[in-house]
């Protein structure tokens, strides 16, 4: 299968001289097209920047990215067609949940009003938010407030989908909840998506292969492939008894100097 995301000996530092701060070391991964793939690692390791790497928002200090088959060479985060969701929402509060479902569309530009409505209401639909097109964020709970940037992400219809810890700040049933309805929507489009998480459970869930990452400076430790079959319809898989599960605590703990 094709390559979507390319990462060759990638680093990342903030500040300088003796203030340097090292987040990233050697990081080197590829992701194949329509993968679902997780990165897993200790709180503050640098999970998030490394999703916002590729994602362009911050630039890498070295190495090189491979976006659908784009070199790293020029601006190529600009152009490949990526979406990301955030754990804090990110939504608009003067705009109603339309109007922020369509915002990504309006963006990109190309799509005219009555068309980004439309394209806008199917995605309200298929996240389960019809009847709330005309409120506003304040008056969403935190679940339908994460669907709205779910609905907001896919609307653009991207290659590749990067998601930040979505569920990190949901209760636990509204967050086990979510996991599945987009585990569907993914069977369903089966973007190439690119998700943060420091839940082992919730990483062996989603995902078809996990990256887990050092503490900082964090590099790649362990490559782990989910053999859970698909699709995952239901939040009962006997995750905790399972080889990955315990393979990826193990090392998690070593790396933090713990003792099993």
């Amino acid at each position: 299968m094709a390559e979507s995301i390319r990462i060759d000996a990638l680093s990342k530092s903030f500040g300088s001289g003796p203030d340097t701060l090292p987040v990233l070391q050697d990081v080197n991964f590829s992701v194949a097209s329509e993968e679902f793939l997780v990165i897993l690692g200790p709180s503050g390791c640098g999970k998030t920047t490394l999703l916002k790497i590729i994602a362009g928002i911050v630039d890498q200090t070295d190495g090189a990215i491979s976006l659908q088959g784009a070199s790293s060479s020029g601006d190529v985060r600009s152009s490949a067609d990526i979406s990301m969701v955030f754990q804090d929402f990110v939504l608009l509060p003067w705009k109603t949940v339309l109007e922020n479902v369509a915002l990504g569309l309006k963006v990109q530009g190309g799509v005219d009003k009555s068309r980004r409505r439309e394209i806008a209401q199917e995605w309200i639909e298929r996240v389960g938010l019809e009847g709330f097109e005309t409120c506003y964020p304040t008056e969403l709970s935190g679940g339908m407030q994460q669907r709205v940037g779910l609905a907001r992400a896919l609307a653009v219809d991207p290659g590749i989908l990067l998601m930040d810890e979505p569920f990190g700040s949901l209760d636990a049933q509204t967050k086990d909840q979510l996991q599945t309805e987009l585990l569907e929507l993914w069977q369903e489009d089966r973007k190439t998506v690119v998700f943060v998480t420091h839940d082992i459970d919730e990483a062996i869930y989603m995902a078809d292969t996990i990256l887990v990452l050092s503490t900082k400076p964090a590099t790649i430790v362990d490559r782990v492939t989910v053999d859970f079959e698909r699709p995952r319809t239901e939040r009962r898989l006997d995750i905790e008894s399972s080889d990955a599960f315990k393979r990826i605590k193990s090392r998690l703990r070593r790396d933090l100097g713990l003792t099993d």
